[in-house]
């Protein structure tokens, strides 16, 4: 079963109260859920985020996958360290580590056409 660590609406018309729940990714937004492990409450200034930390360390560990707003809440909190980071950040590191032989290779070729059209 896939499951996601993801905001639940709740409160009145245009005054939104979120609860932050672990709930399998095929349920509707406010839905059935897993757990509910905080809240976050966008009208206060500044906004309230209060979440049980542990809990979703545990979640984490055993594969839940945060949504990316519930991520930037999260990091932005203190909640999850800056090195938690997930396949499409790996995958950026990875093509940057790509590209930087590349480069070099570039680097190389023009310095020896350089150095070749000096010696003419």
């Amino acid at each position: 079963m896939a499951v996601k660590i993801r905001l639940k609406r709740v409160g009145k018309k245009k005054q939104p109260y979120y609860r932050v729940v672990v709930a399998d990714i095929r349920s509707p937004r406010d839905g059935r859920f897993i757990e509910e492990i905080g809240t976050y409450n966008p009208h206060t200034q500044p906004s309230t985020f209060k979440v049980d930390a542990e809990r979703v360390k545990y979640w984490l560990g055993t594969g839940a996958q945060p949504t990316e707003t519930v991520r930037k809440l999260l990091h932005y909190n203190n909640v999850l360290e800056a090195s938690a980071g997930t396949a499409d950040e790996s995958a950026k590191e990875a093509k940057v580590a790509v590209e930087a032989p590349v480069a070099e290779a570039k680097f190389v070729e023009e310095e020896a056409e350089t150095v070749a059209d000096e010696k003419e």
